[in-house]
């Protein structure tokens, strides 16, 4: 399954920072999808291979922690990028998470333009339809 660069996926237990985020992703161009639980995140995951992930650590059913050893560990997935937005910001979180792979780490709070400097950092130039931000 090819990645679908316009897709975002955001993994967040809080309806809150959910509704945040999409907004911003939209901003971006990007359509995006939302799950409230790890496991929900991972069956999103393989009905659509977003282009970007945006994940929280503490989820219910199964925390970010597992949900990003699985995208690494199944092939398909293993390369997709992923934003981790977090309240853990222990130095050994963000290590763990930078030994799975993680670009960027945004500890919450955090402000839009801390996010989209995290998006850049994780997806580059690869942005859908950028709009003027």
């Amino acid at each position: 399954m090819t990645p679908d660069l316009s897709v975002a996926l955001v993994v967040d237990d809080d309806p809150a920072v959910r509704v945040i985020v999409c907004k911003l992703l939209q901003g971006f161009g990007y359509q995006v999808a939302e799950a409230s639980d790890g496991r929900a995140g991972l069956e999103a995951l393989k009905v659509r291979h977003p282009g970007l992930v945006c994940l929280d650590l503490m989820l219910p059913e199964m925390d970010g922690y597992e949900v990003l050893e699985l995208i690494r560990r199944t092939p398909e997935l293993a390369a997709t990028p992923v934003l981790i937005m977090s309240a853990r910001g222990l130095p050994e979180d963000r290590a763990i998470a930078e030994e799975l792979g993680v670009r960027a780490y945004l500890q919450k709070p955090f402000t839009p333009t801390q996010f989209r400097a995290g998006v850049r950092q994780v997806v580059g130039e690869a942005l859908p339809h950028r709009r003027p931000s």
